[in-house]
């Protein structure tokens, strides 16, 4: 009964690869586009309703949750990859026992997180040198995002695990529930309606939190009427103890996961702490870009995460011709699917700026700047996701973790520095390109002389 169960969630491990990582990776691409284009909207009516001191307060809240939040996001990733393993290997049991004790854990670091963000949020934006004109925006921002923090990762967490068990189209069903509700909450929680106040820049952080919470209830409730195969029932509570071969696996895979995500984030940081020491036009102008290069990601990111889970539930059924196919596979739809977008955006430059940011401001010219010497190479660093996505399926980890470090903190951010200490501004997005042609040649090497088929997950 368990092993038909299994065997029917298992489309990963069969079929076509391209036909199979396509239509697995769509619904991932999709979800993430909506996502990019919800964050997009609520830049939009903060950038053009509230000012550039409000975007600027956002953009530093979003990085600073991005940092404090990275330290969980490593155990979503372990979690999922053992699942997909697990799932792979038709072994059930284990499979619930994963999702059973990483919950648990995962709300215990998600609460702590919470919990640190709301005492540190301030403390830390002084350190990133926030203009005192965006400093107490960012501070009611934060504030709010942070409280919400324990249903927002919850909600991401139960994603994950559907992803790794060969279901991305539940995840993209209720990506659009929960872009829905942000977009109609959006300006009726900025502006005001009815009895409802104006709550300005608090009033984008509620709604999103709002959002998250509501769809967080449905998928649940979806998933128990659905009796989705791996739901812990009421027999099985004794699951959501914690396990601790498990906890070891979720920590000694999950920290160094969730390590690179921080070497990502405290670069940004860094990069946004010497990008606001030009002024508040400077950093609006890196907000307003970024939100572009989101969507330039957004094929990469999605390519990634699926070829994360179907490798490992390959790697779990001990398929390693597939593995490799799906890896090459892989690079060839970033490399499709993001120039895509690239050469989308650059032909349309100025407008895709326009959104976010006042027609007459001097940031346009600014992020156009910023697009044209950095958007090519997101097209490259879409590589190292691909490849990065394979050798974590293994149960490889600090090998990524080593590469993104030396890319963005031995490279990047000193060239970031040095350049904008040399020529100004407009010198410091040559940093992208240096340091994302760096990560592809590290991470290429790696994956073809590299030991990361040896590693295991427990």
């Amino acid at each position: 009964m368990g092993s038909a169960a299994t065997k029917a969630q298992v489309p990963l491990t069969e079929g076509p690869i391209g036909k199979t990582l396509f239509f697995f990776a769509m619904p991932v691409l999709l979800g993430n586009i909506m996502q990019s284009l919800n964050g997009s909207i609520n830049s939009i009516w903060v950038g053009k309703f509230l000012g550039e001191s409000a975007l600027a307060a956002t953009s530093n809240t979003n990085n600073i949750m991005f940092f404090l939040l990275s330290t969980i996001f490593g155990i979503g990733m372990a979690s999922s990859i053992l699942v997909a393993q697990n799932v792979g290997a038709q072994d059930l049991k284990q499979a619930k026992k994963v999702v059973g004790t990483s919950a648990t854990f995962f709300l215990i670091l998600s609460l702590l997180i919470t919990a640190l963000g709301i005492i540190f949020s301030s403390d830390i934006m002084r350190f990133m040198q926030t203009p005192d004109s965006v400093l107490p925006l960012a501070t009611i921002y934060a504030n709010i995002m942070f409280l919400g923090i324990p249903f927002t990762y919850a909600y991401s967490f139960i994603m994950t695990i559907l992803r790794g068990s060969g279901d991305s189209k539940t995840p993209f069903y209720f990506l659009i529930i929960c872009v829905i509700l942000d977009i109609i909450l959006n300006p009726i929680l900025i502006f005001g309606f009815g009895p409802i106040p104006n709550m300005g820049i608090a009033g984008s952080a509620l709604s999103t939190v709002i959002a998250q919470f509501i769809t967080l209830i449905c998928l649940v409730v979806f998933l128990y009427k659905k009796q989705y195969f791996l739901r812990i029932t009421k027999a099985e509570f004794h699951l959501l103890k914690l396990d601790l071969p498990i906890v070891r696996a979720l920590v000694f895979k999950g920290i160094p996961m969730g390590l690179q995500m921080i070497v990502v984030s405290s670069s940004g940081l860094a990069l946004i702490s010497l990008i606001n020491s030009y002024g508040a036009e400077a950093t609006a102008a890196y907000g307003a870009a970024a939100q572009l290069s989101n969507y330039v990601l957004m094929p990469a990111m999605a390519i990634g995460a699926a070829v994360s889970s179907m490798a490992a539930q390959n790697i779990g059924a001990n398929k390693w011709d597939r593995v490799h196919k799906t890896t090459m596979t892989g690079i060839f739809f970033n490399f499709s699917l993001t120039g895509f977008l690239v050469i989308i955006i650059h032909l349309f430059n100025r407008e895709a700026l326009s959104l976010f940011l006042p027609s007459d401001s001097h940031a346009i010219t600014i992020g156009m700047e910023i697009n044209n010497i950095t958007l090519w190479g997101f097209i490259l660093f879409g590589i190292t996701f691909v490849l990065s996505g394979v050798m974590r399926s293994a149960g490889s980890v600090t090998a990524p973790l080593v590469i993104t470090f030396t890319a963005l903190w031995v490279i990047r951010t000193p060239a970031a520095y040095i350049l904008g200490n040399m020529y100004g501004i407009d010198a410091i997005w040559w940093s992208f390109p240096i340091g994302f042609i760096t990560a592809v040649i590290l991470s290429l090497l790696y994956y073809r002389f590299g030991n990361w088929k040896k590693a295991k997950m427990m």
